[in-house]
C-alpha cells in the first residue's frame, strides 16, 4: 500500500457534522462582522498614531464602552439591524483608537511588535477557535465557573500589583490572563454555537463578544513582547 498516494478531501476540514446548517450560515454572519470589526479597530489606531485626534487611552475607552452598553440595550430586530450595525461599527473603531497610547509606546521600542502580535493573536484565536468548533459539542462549557473564577484570581493580583510593585505579580498577571482568555475563546465559541442553535441568532452581539477577547489577547501580548525587547536592548553592549 503507497502510503504517499491518498486522497485528501480539503472541504472535509471545513464540515462541521455537528452543527445545524442555520448556525453554520450564523457564523459566518459573526465571522464576516468580526473581520470588519478588526478593519475597523485597526483603522481607529492607525488614526490616532497618524492624528492624535481622539486623544487615544481614557477617552476613546469611555467612548467604547458607552457605545457597547448602547448597543446592549438597543432591542434585536429587521428594524434595528442597520442601527446596530452602525453601533458596532462605532465601538469597534473606537476600541482600536483605545490602543492608540500602547501602540505609540511600543512604536518607540520596536515598530515591529504591532505586526508580530496581530499576526501571534490571530493564530492563537484561529486555533483555539477551531478547535471549539470541532471538539464535541457542549465539551468546554464546564469551563465557565473555572474562567469566571481565574478572572476573579486574575483582579486580584492587579490589586496585589498596586501595593507592592512587584515585577513577579506583573509577569504573573500577564501570562495567566493570556491562558484565561485561551479558555474564553473556547468557551465563548461553543456558548454561541449553543445559544444559535437554540434560537439565539443575535450575531452582532456574539461578534462583540469574539471581539473583546482577541482585542484582550492582543493587548496584552504587545506588553509581553514589549518587555522583552526592551530586556534584550538592555542586554546589548554599548
Amino acid at each position: 500500500m503507497d502510503l504517499f498516494d491518498r486522497n485528501i478531501n480539503i472541504d472535509a476540514l471545513f464540515k462541521f457534522s455537528q452543527i445545524s446548517h442555520s448556525t453554520q450560515l450564523h457564523l459566518k454572519n459573526v465571522y464576516s462582522s468580526l473581520a470588519i470589526c478588526m478593519f475597523l479597530a485597526a483603522a481607529g489606531s492607525f488614526v490616532h498614531v497618524v492624528t492624535h485626534l481622539l486623544q487615544g487611552g481614557l477617552l476613546s475607552t469611555l467612548c467604547s464602552l458607552g457605545m457597547m452598553f448602547w448597543l446592549a440595550m438597543t432591542p434585536r430586530s429587521s428594524e434595528t439591524e442597520k442601527k446596530r450595525l452602525m453601533i458596532l461599527s462605532g465601538f469597534a473603531f473606537l476600541t482600536g483608537a483605545s490602543l492608540g497610547p500602547i501602540l505609540d509606546i511600543v512604536m518607540t521600542i520596536d515598530p515591529s511588535i504591532i505586526t508580530t502580535a496581530f499576526l501571534g493573536t490571530s493564530s492563537i484565536f484561529l486555533c483555539f477557535t477551531f478547535s471549539a468548533l470541532y471538539a464535541k459539542r457542549r465539551s468546554y462549557l464546564f469551563l465557565g465557573g473555572t474562567l469566571a473564577s481565574g478572572l476573579n484570581l486574575h483582579s486580584t493580583i492587579i490589586l496585589m500589583n498596586i501595593l507592592f510593585g512587584s515585577k513577579m505579580l506583573f509577569l504573573t498577571h500577564l501570562y495567566f490572563i493570556q491562558l484565561i482568555m485561551c479558555g474564553w475563546v473556547l468557551f465563548d465559541t461553543q456558548l454561541i454555537i449553543e445559544k444559535a442553535e437554540n434560537g439565539d441568532k443575535d450575531y452582532v452581539w456574539h461578534c462583540v463578544e469574539l471581539f473583546l477577547d482577541f482585542i484582550t489577547i492582543f493587548r496584552k501580548l504587545i506588553l509581553i513582547l514589549s518587555r522583552n525587547q526592551k530586556k534584550k536592548k538592555k542586554k546589548k553592549p554599548p
